[in-house]
């Protein structure tokens, strides 16, 4: 991996208290809601961005929730666990995605559009499953931050940015100033911060699911299927549903399925 690459994820600072208390709660199959919610309500961040996400299309609640605890209880302890950690993640790496021609609240909105299509989906096929996918996946374009502070550093952002904007597959664009992808440059950030071997490794094969160990195989296709159809340059794109769709196709899954979250979630969007 490119020393600079290296250099700035070595350089990073440890998750705050909350993300690893909150980890450790989730963890624990003696905890319960309540010692979660305990566990928020210390971080007014993760509070705020609990509730703007509890309150979002994206999800639906049919009334307004105003308080952390009914947040929780809707969202359950995975998706909430989710959600505080993607968004203090990115807060911590102090975001700049102009290189990927898009703003740093448009990055956090287009992470939530995949983690909502990944829920609306897998829910649908195993739930266990989705819960971990809808980590993976909030979280699987976090090397892009890395990324990008790279391409600026290196005063490669305008020439960059135009090929990003106009690619059909991000990971070549990335791998030809970089010699890495966000797959492989978020994976390194979840080793150095001591995430599970799993969650990395779903994430370490998302741009290669083929060549994934057999216990992350599905888990890398279903993140890359994912991307696919919901690229930061175009998220719910024509060429990417289509592309999308046949990748999952190949890869045997129920189609009706996966067209239905794709409707459910736009229709989400749109309203």
């Amino acid at each position: 991996m490119k020393s600079s690459i290296v250099n700035s994820i070595q350089s990073l600072p440890p998750l705050p208290k909350t993300v690893i208390d909150m980890q450790r709660v989730c963890n624990d199959p003696n905890a319960s809601i309540k010692d979660l919610v305990k566990t928020v309500e210390t971080d007014p961040m993760i509070v705020a961005n609990l509730l703007k996400a509890a309150n979002s299309p994206l999800y639906s609640f049919r009334r307004e929730i105003i308080n952390v605890s009914q947040a929780v209880s809707l969202f359950g302890m995975s998706m909430t666990r989710s959600i505080g950690i993607g968004n203090s993640v990115r807060k911590l790496l102090n975001v700049d995605m102009e290189p990927y021609g898009i703003t740093s609240d448009r990055f956090a909105e287009i992470s939530s559009m995949q983690a909502a299509l990944v829920h609306e989906w897998y829910t649908k096929i195993d739930r266990a499953k989705a819960d971990k996918l809808f980590l993976a996946t909030f979280l699987q374009e976090t090397g892009k931050i890395i990324i990008a502070s790279d391409v600026i550093q290196e005063d490669l952002a305008t020439n960059f940015k135009a090929d990003i904007i106009s690619a059909i597959d991000i990971s070549s664009v990335e791998r030809s100033y970089i010699q890495e992808t966000t797959a492989t440059v978020t994976a390194a950030i979840f080793t150095h911060w001591n995430f599970d071997k799993e969650f990395i490794e779903m994430i370490r094969f998302s741009d290669t699911p083929s060549r994934a160990p057999d216990e992350v195989k599905e888990y890398a296709t279903a993140l890359n299927i994912i991307k696919t159809i919901v690229p930061v340059n175009n998220p719910f794109g024509g060429h990417g549903i289509s592309f999308g769709l046949k990748k999952a196709e190949e890869a045997g899954y129920d189609m009706p399925k996966l067209q239905g979250a794709i409707n459910s979630v736009l229709e989400k969007i749109n309203a």
